[in-house]
Order: structure tokens, then sequence, then C-alpha cells
């Protein structure tokens, strides 16, 4: 994975201890004054010389209460599996001993492979790059209406500062949580914009980040390189490192629409060629929806504006709500493939999906291991032993992204994929 972890805590290294003479006293009364000056002072030399307890490091880490999908994430708790130390997102370098200390700064970085490989990239060819850019069209800043009440969605305020109640009932601050306008781009180094391609969207869960955890957790960059198919990544920040599955911008009618419009002039940058704008402006659309990003996932579908766009949906153990949103753009779009693969935090929202779609005529098939076509709808549940917070990198299978990437372009052209009429709403 790229960037090294920095550490939080140092041990004090401890230095030889001089004994010098002590000092004569001559009465009882100056022997009380010096010991009274001596003794603060033993104590926090002592207290340097040791390493903090278990006691001061959980004081120093930031609660974080969960909401209604705490319950998918048994002990340790919440906030012990998703830390929420403040983060840079200034790409981080091991340190070389003896090096003169290097300025760190955000740039592009190469994406390395899930399956190392020792072949060198040749003279001139262009490299993989994943980098964070400001859209516009991201998810937040958002000052609008929450649809499901209808109310502004920052509807906590104090001493001039707003924020958001969240289901839980916690209150989340707009300039901490919500005020992130970034997301991860990623072009791997074999893409041709010549050749027909699909925009991968990328909406992450709960308690993330883009660079600790769609980047260097999820692997999510790495899973589109290493698929092979000519596919490119956005991935834009939800609701920063909090238990909050708000959508933002993409609650709003023609949201996604303006976020892939947007993305164009990014992509065409970080490709190198500028007049490639015209070809991401019309290339297909995968989405994938993990955990907690059911919810930008379900609006993108049924009001983003973009649904002609759209080939495929991927939830990663995603279906805690939105049944109604899901089971119409099936219906309605039977050019585009849907996978949903869940744990038994999910199975019930599952169920009663896959039974609402055998309701409505559809076949639905409960395995992966047939081939992933136009119009294919998968449900596949995955053994107790599978964890929902590694679920992106282990599933069904090992890199289930890649997985389904791979599945899709083995069994119909990208081509096909690009030119399938698709009913927009």
């Amino acid at each position: 994975m790229i960037g090294a972890a920095n550490p939080t805590f140092q041990k004090h290294d401890r230095a030889d201890r001089v004994i010098y003479p002590a000092p004569r006293l001559r009465s009882p009364r100056r022997w009380i004054a010096t010991c009274s000056l001596l003794l603060p002072l033993a104590a926090m030399l002592a207290q340097c010389g040791r390493a903090p307890s278990a006691t001061a490091l959980a004081a120093n880490t930031q609660a974080v209460s969960g909401d209604a999908f705490v319950d998918r994430f048994p002990a340790p708790s919440f906030k012990e599996r998703f830390p929420t130390e403040q983060e840079s997102f200034v790409q981080r370098q091991a340190a070389v001993p003896g090096a003169e200390p290097q300025p760190q700064r955000a740039a592009p970085v190469r994406v390395a492979s899930l399956m190392p490989t020792l072949n060198l990239p040749r003279p001139g060819e262009r490299e993989g790059l994943t980098t964070l850019v400001s859209m516009k069209s991201s998810a937040f800043p958002y000052f609008g209406n929450n649809p499901r009440s209808d109310a502004p969605f920052l509807n906590v305020a104090n001493a001039g500062r707003k924020g958001h109640r969240s289901y839980s009932g916690r209150v989340y601050w707009q300039d901490e949580t919500y005020n992130d306008s970034r997301v991860l781009v990623h072009v791997p180094e074999n893409f041709d914009v010549r050749k027909p391609g699909v925009i991968v969207v990328f909406f992450h869960g709960n308690g993330a980040t883009l660079e600790r955890d769609v980047r260097d957790r999820q692997l999510v960059p790495q899973q589109i390189s290493d698929s092979g198919v000519n596919a490119v990544l956005l991935a834009p920040q939800m609701a920063v490192d909090a238990a909050d599955s708000s959508a933002g911008k993409f609650w709003q009618v023609g949201g996604f629409k303006r976020f892939l419009d947007e993305s164009t002039s990014h992509l065409a940058r970080l490709y190198g060629d500028p007049k490639s704008a015209a070809a991401f402006a019309n290339m297909p659309v995968v989405i994938v929806g993990y955990s907690g990003g059911f919810l930008p996932t379900a609006w993108s579908l049924d009001v983003g504006g973009a649904t002609s766009r759209v080939r495929g949906v991927m939830l990663l153990d995603a279906v805690y709500g939105e049944l109604d949103k899901f089971a119409s753009w099936i219906e309605n779009n039977r050019t585009g493939f849907f996978v949903s693969s869940y744990t038994r935090y999910t199975k019930r929202h599952d169920e009663e999906l896959m039974t609402m779609l055998r309701n409505k005529g559809i076949r639905v098939r409960e395995s992966m291991d047939g081939p992933l076509q136009p119009g294919s709808v998968v449900f596949v549940q995955t053994p107790d032993g599978v964890t929902h917070r590694d679920y992106v990198t282990q599933a069904w299978t090992q890199y289930p992204v890649k997985e389904v990437l791979v599945k899709m372009a083995g069994t119909t052209s990208l081509a096909r994929i690009a030119n399938a009429p698709s009913a927009s709403r």
C-alpha cells in the first residue's frame, strides 16, 4: 500500500543518570523545604520515562458514537475500529535514515499493484496516477434540505457554528464533517481513452476518509488497475470519518449528472490530454456503494439525472434501505447489471428486495458463479466469518470490485456496454 503509517506515540529515550552529592541540610525546616521543591520535579521526570498507559491513549481518542449502522460492528466498538485522530491528505513517505528531511507535498502518486511485479514501466509510458481534487459538485459542503424531513440539513446552531444532528442523535459540525469537497480520482497507467471505457464511481461507507480508507485500506484504486478493465475511478468524500450516510448534493435532482459533468476536465487533465474530456463526458458508469454508501447510490439512481449512462450497480453489504429506488432502477434498466453481496447484517433487506423483484417477474440469481451480463441481477450471501469492515477487500471473494469488473468485461465487450440503450427517467 502507498504511504507509511506515522506512529502516533513515541517512547522517550532514557538518558544515563548522573548522581550528584546530596546537599547538607542544617535544619529540619530546610530539609522539608528542599523536599517540597524536589518532589514535583521527580514526578515529572518519572512520567517522561514511562510510555503512555492504555487509559491515557483511550482518553486521547475522540469518541465516535454510532447510528443505525452501529450494529454492524461487534466488539471492539465503532470508535476502536475507526480511529478519528486528525490526518492530512498529504501523501506520506517513509523516513530514510541519514537523509535530509523533505517537505511533504500533495501530488498525484502511482498506485502499486495488488500483485507485485518486477516489470518496470517502459520509457515514455504513462503512469497510473491517483490524486485528490476539489469539485463544486461533490457531496459537501451542502446547504440544502434533508429529503427525509424536508427540513434544513444543517439543523443545529451554536455560537455561529452550524451542524447536523444525525439519526442517532449525535451532532456533527459542518466545518469538521461536511466541508470536504475533494474527490479521489484514479487513472490507471494502461487506460486508453481511444478505446471503450467505463467510469467507476465509488461511494464509501461510514467512518471513512479517502486517503486512509478508500485508497490505503480498501485498495479501491489498486482493484481498478488490477482488473485490467479500461476503467477510471471517481470517489467523492462523503461525511468525513463519521457515522453518517448523508448524501449531500447527491440528494438533489440532477446532482449526479453535475458531478459527472464536472469530472470530465479533471479526468482529462490527469490522463494528460485535454481533448479527452469529450470521451469522458459520454463514458458509461458503474456505481459501487459500500455500507452507508447505499444512500448516495440510491438517490443518484433515482433523481441523479444520469440514468442513461449507468450500466451497472454493485452494493457491498449496503442494502440498509431505499429498496423501492433500487427495485425501480432494476425494473426500468434491463441492460444494466445489478450485484448485491451481503452479510447477516443486511440479509433481511436483501431478501426483501429479492422478493420485490421476483414479484415483478425479474429473474434473480443467488450465485456469482455464472456470467455477469447486461440485465443480470445477482445476490450473493457471504459467510459469517467475513467482516463488514473488510468487505471491500474480502467479500465472497478477495478484491470483489476487481472481480465484478473482470466478470463484466469477460462476458460482454465495453463497446457493447457503451452503446447499449438504457431507459432514462
